[in-house]
């Protein structure tokens, strides 16, 4: 490698201009593959560095004006728990992806199947009948290939959650049934990580962010001894409903990551797209 990491890197930028009129270098997707095979380098550290050096991989510049240049550094260094990859956990993964949230694990022990395409969007004709694990490395792979996804086709439990979730900062609840989201809830606790629940049932959704110590689900369910799925049963699961529940958990994500203080801790967030309705309670009263 000639020249320092800097040098190199400024090889491959060009001078650009953001949409609210401020000059910025900028390093293209193309020249960021460049840049990294030249430093021997992996992808995703190449970004960290030019981050550093306050130059701007142009994945990330509509980023910036919401998280900030040392935003961006924290999410490439974070690694997240996405814990079941059907409507919920198939969008959270693709927009987790999109933030560069620079290391994933994924846990789904289910294959993609004909009633999964009105809303996941990582089952499509073509892999019906393959793992969802496949499909989300095959996503992460097309998406953002500088994110490391660790793809374990298995039914989470008790046993293995612990170890699946060691080195997390994070987890995303994309389960369908309840009893294993109280079992997610434990491991996490045990940890000393923050999961984020989701769940939705026709065209209602749920959002809360659990910390160790908080009441969490017992205070929205009442008690582990509850039926293995709430009402989406009942009421469907069109595709509007587990997107807007996945943005939420992942905006949820983001900021926790950040450190940022306005998450729904102690709080749920309730809404029905149907007739326009949001409201968020109190879980610690």
């Amino acid at each position: 490698m000639n020249g320092t990491p800097k040098d190199i890197l400024l090889q491959f930028t060009k001078e650009c201009i953001s949409p609210d009129g401020q000059r910025y270098l900028s390093l293209s997707v193309n020249s960021t593959s460049d840049a990294a095979d030249q430093m021997q380098s992996s992808v995703k550290d190449t970004e960290i560095r030019a981050l550093q050096n306050q130059i701007i991989p142009e994945r990330y510049q509509r980023n910036i004006g919401t998280i900030g240049i040392e935003g961006q550094i924290k999410l490439l260094q974070a690694q997240v728990a996405i814990i079941g990859l059907g409507g919920l956990g198939g969008s959270a993964l693709e927009m987790l992806l999109r933030w560069g949230v620079g290391s994933l694990v994924v846990v789904d022990k289910d294959i993609c199947a004909d009633s999964n395409l009105n809303r996941q969007v990582l089952c499509v004709p073509e892999n019906l009948g393959e793992p969802k694990t496949e499909a989300a490395k095959q996503r992460a792979a097309n998406v953002n290939p500088s994110v490391h996804v660790k793809a374990v086709q298995l039914e989470a439990d008790a046993q293995n959650l612990p170890d699946l979730l060691k080195g997390c900062s994070v987890a995303v609840d994309g389960l369908d049934n309840i009893r294993t989201r109280f079992v997610l809830e434990k491991a996490c606790k045990g940890l000393g990580i923050p999961f984020v629940h989701g769940a939705i049932a026709g065209f209602m959704g749920q959002v809360a962010s659990i910390f160790p110590g908080d009441m969490g689900l017992e205070a929205v369910y009442g008690s582990q001894d509850v039926l293995e799925s709430g009402a989406e049963k009942d009421l469907g699961t069109p595709c509007a409903t587990p997107s807007a529940v996945a943005a939420w958990q992942v905006s949820e994500v983001v900021k926790i990551l950040l450190g940022w203080e306005n998450v729904l801790r102690n709080k749920i967030l309730f809404f029905d797209l149907k007739d326009h309705l949001v409201s968020i309670v109190d879980l610690a009263g």
